[in-house]
């Protein structure tokens, strides 16, 4: 599929900075018309606001990414949590069926939206039912599966799940960030020799941020060749424990600092396990996760190291 114009929304946001290059890069004769980073800010809760910047535009292809994302935001503030993660998409769908019915919509869901499905111990894959376990994985699931139902209304929409990601720019909201910003605070000698950690037990499949990018490029370009309502998980198939994770990243610092636990850092319902089949993507588009980890962990800490100097 070759757009000619182009809507991201959330393109100010972690994801939406490294996508808006990679569209660009992919597409050089669509427009890019980004809500947010330096294009017009739109409250994805106001359905008119949203309505007539879709009427206005007309778009042949959307990328979702607007969102609460971070787990512990939407936890604090549910209700702004659900008004964006799902009432703003549903604004977003109802205004391209009416003013841009042929727009491919290629919404940003998330792996949290399978929960409780991860104790099966198995990587899952897109047959796998939805059972989130936190408000941000509830609201992603509700999104996720109203834009399936609206695919039977006509909705051209592609589910995509990708699982944790992370890279360059990414909020300290999120584990890995989280622990290169105290590395680089500490080797900077900003903060004490010691390390704030929730629990360390966990296993996460991780994902460099500009595959999950190279995801969403690749689904454009498949376009018509997708069935509208399609699922697809963006996934490693690699389960990493986030104490072992923390282990390489102290390896990659100048300094050796006491771990600690946080208690306010630890969250009741938190996932266990969780390890994704990305085995449909890359039948369906040729995907296939292509940064080696450690460049992934490498360039997270010399960003921090960067902000920090700052």
């Amino acid at each position: 599929m070759q757009p000619s114009r182009i809507l991201l929304t959330g393109a100010g946001g972690f994801v939406g900075r490294h996508l808006a290059p990679v569209l660009a890069a992919a597409f050089p004769q669509a427009t890019l018309l980004g809500w947010g980073g330096g294009g017009p800010d739109i409250d994805i809760t106001d359905d008119q606001a949203v309505a007539d910047q879709v009427r206005n535009l007309r778009p042949d292809v959307c990328v979702h990414l607007a969102a609460i994302s971070a787990t512990a935001a939407a936890q604090r503030d549910p209700r702004r949590a659900w008004r964006v993660n799902l009432q703003g998409t549903l604004h977003l769908a109802d205004a391209l069926l009416r003013h841009a019915p042929d727009c491919l919509l290629v919404f940003a869901s998330s792996a949290d939206a399978y929960g409780r499905s991860f104790r099966t111990g198995t990587p899952l894959d897109e047959s796998a039912p939805l059972a989130p376990l936190s408000t941000y994985g509830a609201t992603k699931a509700a999104a996720d599966l109203a834009l399936g139902a609206l695919a039977h209304d006509g909705l051209r929409v592609v589910r995509v799940r990708p699982f944790n990601h992370a890279g360059p720019g990414q909020s300290p909201d999120f584990v890995l960030p989280a622990f290169a910003r105290q590395l680089a605070r500490i080797e900077a000698g900003l903060q004490e020799p010691r390390i704030e950690v929730g629990s360390l037990d966990p296993r996460r499949d991780f994902l460099d941020v500009r595959d999950v990018c190279a995801g969403y490029a690749a689904i454009i370009a498949a376009g018509k060749g997708l069935v509208p309502g399609s699922v697809f998980n963006l996934a490693s198939g690699v389960s990493r424990r986030i104490g072992d994770v923390l282990d390489e990243m102290i390896a990659l610092a100048s300094v050796k600092p006491e771990v600690e636990t946080g208690s306010h850092l630890l969250r009741a319902a938190d996932i266990t396990a969780a390890t994704g089949d990305a085995t449909a993507a890359r039948a369906a588009f040729g995907w296939a996760p292509a940064i080696p980890w450690s460049e992934t962990l490498r360039d997270v800490m010399e960003d921090w190291r960067a902000r920090v100097r700052q």
